[in-house]
Formats: C-alpha cells, structure tokens, sequence
C-alpha cells in the first residue's frame, strides 16, 4: 500500500516537469523550418551552400537542364556551341540536333540573366555598390566562365553573339577589357571554336575574349600576344598535347608536356585548359584528372558533373 502511495507520488511530481523540458536545439531548428520564418530567408540564397570548383562543364547543352545543372554541382565554366542559322543562334552540337526553341538566348542568356537577378538583389542595402556578384552565394567574387563555341562562320556570327550578350552587357555583368586593363564581373565570356581572333582583337571596349592555343603561346607565326586582356583561357587538344590514357605510367616526356604548356599560360597570366581528356575506364579518367591537377592545370574538362564535383 506504501509503495503503490509513493509511486503515485513520483508520477505526480514528473508530470509537470515532463511537460514543462525545453526543447532541443534540434527541435527548435524543426519549428523554424516548418514555420518558414523570414528569419532563415535571404536574397542570394538560390546558390545557398554551393561551393564553386574549377570544373569545366563540356558540352553543357548536353544536360536535362543546361546551366542550372552545373551550377548546382559548383563548376564554374559551361560551354555552349552555337550555330548562326538565319539570324538566330541555336545551340546544339551538331546541326541535326537542332530545333527550333533552343536557342543561345533561351539556354544560357535569359537563365542567366535570373540567376545573376537573384545573386545582385536591388535593395536599401545595395544602393551604393557598384560591382556584380557572380552565381555562387559562398564566393560572389568568382565568375562564371561562358565558352562560346562558333560552328559556323565566326566573321558573320561574331557581330549577333555581340548583340545576344546586350542583356548581360547593359547590367555591367560581363567581365571587360578597355585599353589594356581587365574589369571582373559576373560573366566572363571566352569565343572558342570558329571564333575570329583578329576581330575579337580589334574590340575595345571587349567583353568578348579568345580562347588561345594553349600549345602555341610562344608560336611567333601566329603574330600575337597573348595576356588575359585579350584571352583569360588557353585550350587544346589532350590527345594530342599530351597523349597519356590513363593507363599504366604517365611517361617523363608526357609529364614534361604538361608543365610546359601549363607554365607558358601561367607565366602570360593565362589559365590552362585541356580538353578532350578520357571518360572511360573511369580509373583512367580519375587517374588523367589527378594528374593534371597535380601538374597546374586549371580546369577539369568535364562530362560527368557529379563525378569530377566529388574528385
């Protein structure tokens, strides 16, 4: 009888405090959440705890979703070929793969134009800056790099890829060489492919850059000089720079090829690029990947997003 008494007295006392125990921090992280407080709401979160990696996303128009996949991943250059086909630019890699909706504008320049609309909010707070930030909310420093890959006439499609980047242009989004010295912003917009050197050259004001022959910077033939005014990328050919698949042992001539050609970009200021590196056997391609970077390299040429995100 005194201990059915005493247990009835026990629960008496801990009902209260049962009902009265604070919250876990946990739990108030789960009332905020539901509640969409303001609180946990800022404008450039859309790229929120994405980090930016030097990836280069090639063939990007391959995607579902074309720049917003890479974006999501953190790689920070997307790559589109465009074709100029009665005054219109398409995006596609080859011409039949072509239609009629998927144009330079709807794939990359009005996406953008939203994404860069959400990172550069117009507010009491933002009255007086004067600088763009780029896509990624952890770094707003670091611009995205467009690839523009001319496959048709370069001399005719320069002057309508020029007037497709207004929209960027006349938000100061684009990154902008006048009389020798560069201005960073949200874009930076490198011609690749057919792309004429000798009118991307002639531009000033330019916002327009050249990817240069990453294996020929010190070629006296090709009457250039080259710096990131006028080409903040240098590119080429894996296969043929370099050679090694990934299999076995790189040889000391092969390394050697890659510090040359990496070191003669970095000397100009230059980042080094090279493309069309192995995909297949994955080991192969990690072990390409891991080798390059380990030699300067400045970018991993990418098909597979998730896969060079998380090397």
């Amino acid at each position: 009888m005194k201990l059915n008494l005493l247990f009835c007295t026990v629960a008496a006392l801990a009902g209260p405090l049962l009902a009265e125990a604070k919250a876990t921090i946990n739990d108030v992280i789960s009332q905020l959440e539901s509640s969409q407080s303001p609180l946990l709401q800022y404008p450039t979160q859309l790229t929120q705890n994405i980090v930016p990696k030097p990836i280069h996303s090639h063939n990007d128009y391959w995607r579902d979703v074309p720049l917003l996949t890479a974006l999501s991943f953190g790689v920070v250059s997307v790559e589109a070929d465009v074709w100029l086909i009665n005054g219109t630019l398409f995006v596609g890699h080859e011409q039949q793969a072509l239609t009629s909706n998927r144009t330079f504008d709807s794939l990359y320049i009005q996406p953008l134009l939203k994404v860069l609309a959400a990172q550069n909010p117009k507010n009491e707070f933002t009255v007086n800056i004067a600088s763009a930030n780029g896509p990624f909310d952890t770094a707003g420093d670091i611009p995205l790099q467009l690839l523009v890959d001319i496959k048709t006439d370069g001399i005719e499609a320069l002057p309508v890829i020029l007037e497709a980047l207004q929209p960027l242009r006349s938000l100061g989004y684009l990154t902008t060489a006048t009389n020798g010295t560069l201005k960073r912003s949200a874009v930076l917009v490198v011609g690749t492919g057919n792309s004429p050197l000798e009118l991307v050259k002639e531009l000033n004001p330019r916002d327009y850059f050249f990817d240069a022959p990453l294996t020929r910077l010190t070629d006296p033939s090709l009457n250039t000089t080259w710096d990131p005014t006028l080409s903040p990328l240098a590119s080429d050919d894996y296969e043929v720079a370099v050679g090694w698949n990934g299999i076995g042992n790189i040889s000391n001539a092969q390394i050697a090829n890659i510090t040359k050609f990496v070191g003669d970009a970095h000397s100009r200021g230059i980042l080094a690029r090279f493309w069309d590196t192995p995909g297949w056997p994955v080991h192969a391609r990690d072990n390409v990947w891991r080798v390059l970077l380990d030699n300067g390299a400045d970018w991993l040429n990418a098909d597979d997003l998730e896969a060079a995100a998380n090397f």
